[in-house]
């Protein structure tokens, strides 16, 4: 065990889970801070993969000694400075306001990242703790310059979950107030950055001059006090005589170091509803996100609009607001769904009951037994726009596919795809997991989840009733499938040749 004596971690309650990063892999010890939900457990999991047991402690006592040990020995830390940047990173991490990414707590210095959790700086009133943001960011720099063995000209410190921050300030993320206070935190966030690559500078050389022109901040924003730090901090970094660092805050994608922050979206991502789809041991449920909740405590009457599915300008026009005080573009947000609402009877095929689709629905359904949650998210008129997955059994690998092919239709149908097409491609889609579907009262057996998904998008959204049942046999692993679907990939006979020396002989080389 990591030594905890006269440290944070020094007394600290641990809670211990027998489980894994995902519900495929096999239960593990995992020990996290008492009071953490069990989905921090899940992340840490899957931050630190392998069967052995886990603990928080010991996992992050690994990076910070290795931090540590290397800013000393490179002259870039005494020993109260270390003493100090140990503290610092044990304090943000038990506070849940900042970590570094996964490929550092799995041993590699290599594309290391620090993310700090922005909702996790307000206070119970609504405030931002300023001081304690500017301090995280400097202690995020120090870091990263300490793991790169103070030769790294590029670090990578960046922030989490926009989205959660301006739904609990009672702001809506496609409001020009919203736009405000990303583009005053990102100020913010880069000065306080580059003012301490400037203290850098001035002990280790400098090796980059700083900016003759610098983007202009927010004049006043809606969270109070916000103007005034991100010009001061703006103003701090100026006064450097040079910066260690040619780029430091860059946004990248989310890995499961925001979810054991509590982060619900990545850097500038938009909030994916009110509600979120999780699997519990009864199936899958949708329960409030931690920005539902928050924004309930601010403005309770506005928790749905707050939340609402954003339209493409809206994003576009965020990214444009904060670009100015980035080192990098930011990632493209992923598909959002939007919230579940209450179901209504309306006229439908088969005296379907349907969802009322001004935000959109989630669909529960098991295929095969494994449990899956498809949540759409709809135009103003009604029409689809977007869909996204929760599976319960899948592996990670399997996971990610369903998310990037949930986000590819998604791109499809914001471009003018009608969903037919897609129907028409992916309705009787064969592959595992199959069968018979639980929880769907029309549609009771499936080749696949893409088929049940795309039958049951065609039933809500196309009113589409004549899709008939694949039989039992369809459904069948080793199922070849129709003659249609049997015919050869290519219009050739194949080769009558069978040894190797026929083969090559077959081939000619063509100018």
């Amino acid at each position: 065990m990591a030594r905890t004596d006269g440290t944070l971690w020094e007394g600290l309650a641990l809670t211990r889970w027998k489980l894994g990063a995902d519900p495929d892999a096999p239960p593990r010890a995992v020990a996290i801070p008492a009071g953490w939900e069990r989905e921090a457990g899940e992340a840490l999991a899957g931050l630190l993969p392998g069967h052995r047991p886990v603990s928080l402690p010991r996992a992050a006592e690994a990076w910070i000694g290795r931090a540590v040990t290397r800013g000393v020995k490179a002259g870039l830390l005494d020993a109260t400075g270390a003493n100090h940047l140990a503290e610092g990173l044990r304090a943000l991490l038990l506070t849940r306001r900042g970590a570094p990414g996964a490929e550092v707590w799995r041993g590699s210095a290599a594309e290391a990242r620090y993310v700090l959790n922005l909702p996790a700086f307000l206070d119970p009133e609504g405030g931002f703790d300023f001081e304690g943001y500017a301090e995280a960011v400097r202690i995020g720099v120090r870091f990263l310059d300490a793991l790169g063995h103070a030769r790294a000209g590029r670090l990578r410190l960046g922030f989490a979950d926009m989205a959660g921050l301006l739904a609990a300030s009672g702001l809506a993320y496609a409001s020009a107030e919203g736009r405000h206070v990303a583009a005053g935190i990102a100020a913010l966030t880069r000065g306080t950055a580059e003012a301490e690559s400037g203290r850098i500078a001035g002990r280790m050389g400098a090796r980059e001059p700083v900016a003759l022109l610098w983007p202009v901040p927010p004049a006043a924003t809606a969270l109070p006090g916000l103007a005034q730090a991100a010009r001061a901090a703006l103003d701090a970094a100026a006064a450097s005589p040079g910066l260690r660092h040619a780029s430091i805050l860059i946004l990248t994608p989310p890995d499961a170091a925001e979810a054991l922050l509590g982060a619900e979206t990545g850097g500038l991502f938009p909030a994916a509803g009110a509600t979120r789809a999780v699997v519990t041991e009864a199936g899958p449920a949708d329960i409030p996100t931690r920005a539902a909740m928050a924004a309930a405590r601010r403005a309770p009457a506005r928790v749905g609009q707050l939340l609402a599915p954003v339209p493409e300008t809206a994003r576009k026009l965020m990214a444009e607001a904060v670009r100015p005080f980035l080192h990098g573009v930011p990632p493209a947000p992923m598909a959002v769904p939007g919230p579940p609402r209450a179901l209504v009877e309306r006229p439908r095929a088969r005296g379907l009951l349907a969802h009322p689709r001004s935000q959109g629905g989630t669909f529960h359904a098991s295929v095969g037994g494994h449990r899956v949650a498809m949540r759409t998210a709809e135009h103003a008129e009604g029409a689809l726009r977007e869909i996204a997955f929760t599976l319960g059994k899948e592996a990670a690998a399997y996971r990610s596919l369903m998310d990037a092919f949930a986000q590819a239709v998604s791109l499809g149908l914001s471009r003018g795809v009608p969903l037919e097409e897609y129907v028409s491609a992916f309705a009787y889609t064969r592959f595992g997991p199959s069968g018979a579907v639980e929880g769907d009262e029309v549609i009771t057996r499936a080749t696949s989840v893409l088929d049940w998904a795309f039958r049951r998008l065609a039933l809500e959204y196309l009113g589409r009733a004549d899709l008939p049942q694949p039989t039992e046999a369809d459904c069948a692993p080793d199922s070849l499938g129709t003659p249609a679907q049997q015919a050869p990939l290519l219009p050739l006979d194949l080769p009558t040749a069978t040894g190797p020396g026929d083969r090559r002989r077959g081939f000619r080389i063509v100018a």
